[in-house]
């Protein structure tokens, strides 16, 4: 994003004069980040991403996103973007995008997340999972059909290209096939069980300083409340090798009870399997990306590339957790 674009939407909403800034930020994955401070206060620039702005639906998956982040403030630390003529979504020239009130903490790793941690964010989950938002309009379209991804196309495409995760694709290709039919038919069996949730609650997406917030909201809408579970607690007591922390997934748990007097018994193998469809969307995203199918500039094409071997990866870890139970 152009700084002048950004100075000229910050006088446009009376934001104030620029004294620090445009900075940009490390860690967005599909959007760009800019920290500036004015005469005001300080703030933060999401630039949206252009390609996925293009998508005849990414409007208005916005709007929703944040009509569900203001509403969840009644519930839980939530940091929705801010409004200006009662509109979260800024729009200057060709370019969308987001601000937010600066929030001073930082994303935990792993190394750093103890059970307190895993066990006010599971108290966290159960209170979001309980909130009402049922007069938002909020349109679920869980039980819509979901057709097969062709992996053999990226696959073809790939070779073409000389990509470098081609032979990783190809050893791996049956497989993230069988996991897509599995994870099709169990989604279908448990869509008519579904909460308002933020859908992406990893410890990335929550910012610490003292207590958390709840950041980039924009996969929120309905979700099975026992895969929303059961996969915020894996992300949250995994070490950095993947592996699971028995004791921070326990708390993670127990604080999850600790506010709900919902029972959390279920087919945990069905829900681990339609909990594949978000993480194959992912690598299907990020094979577009490194082919230069859905990619905006070369530094969004080297992302794509670098995340298919560990998204493949993750995927294949996540199997390992399906598998034991």
């Amino acid at each position: 994003m152009d700084p002048r674009q950004i100075e000229s939407l910050f006088n446009e909403l009376g934001l104030g004069d620029i004294v620090i800034g445009p900075t940009a930020l490390s860690g967005g994955l599909l959007h760009r980040m800019y920290a500036v401070q004015t005469t005001l206060g300080r703030y933060v620039v999401k630039a949206l991403n252009p390609e996925i702005m293009a998508r005849p639906t990414a409007m208005q998956n916005f709007i929703r996103s944040e009509l569900i982040a203001n509403r969840a403030i009644n519930y839980v630390p939530s940091l929705p973007a801010k409004t200006f003529n009662g509109a979260s979504i800024q729009q200057v020239g060709e370019q969308f995008c987001l601000i937010f009130e600066w929030l001073d903490g930082k994303s935990l790793k792993p190394s750093e997340i103890n059970s307190g941690h895993c066990k006010i964010m599971g108290s966290i989950l159960s209170s979001l999972h309980t909130g009402d938002f049922s007069d938002l309009g909020i349109v679920n379209h869980s039980s819509e059909d979901r057709g097969l991804t062709d992996w053999n196309f990226y696959l073809k495409k790939g070779q073409e290209s000389n990509a470098e995760w081609t032979s990783l694709l190809f050893e791996n290709s049956q497989m993230l096939n069988d996991w897509n039919i599995e994870a099709i038919n169990s989604a279908k069996q448990i869509s008519t069980d579904m909460v308002i949730s933020h859908g992406d609650l990893d410890p990335k997406n929550v910012l610490w300083n003292d207590k958390p917030a709840l950041i980039d909201w924009e996969c929120a809408g309905y979700r099975n409340p026992k895969l929303d579970l059961i996969e915020t607690a894996i992300y949250w007591s995994e070490n950095e090798s993947g592996e699971i922390d028995q004791e921070k997934f326990l708390s993670f748990i127990e604080g999850y009870k600790g506010t709900t007097q919902n029972h959390i018994h279920a087919n945990w193998r069905m829900i681990l399997a339609s909990g594949f469809l978000g993480k194959l969307d992912w690598l299907e995203y990020c094979l577009k990306r490194s082919l230069w199918i859905d990619c905006t500039d070369q530094d969004e094409q080297k992302a794509g590339t670098e995340q298919v071997a560990g998204t493949i990866l993750n995927i294949k870890r996540y199997d390992r957790v399906h598998t034991c139970l």
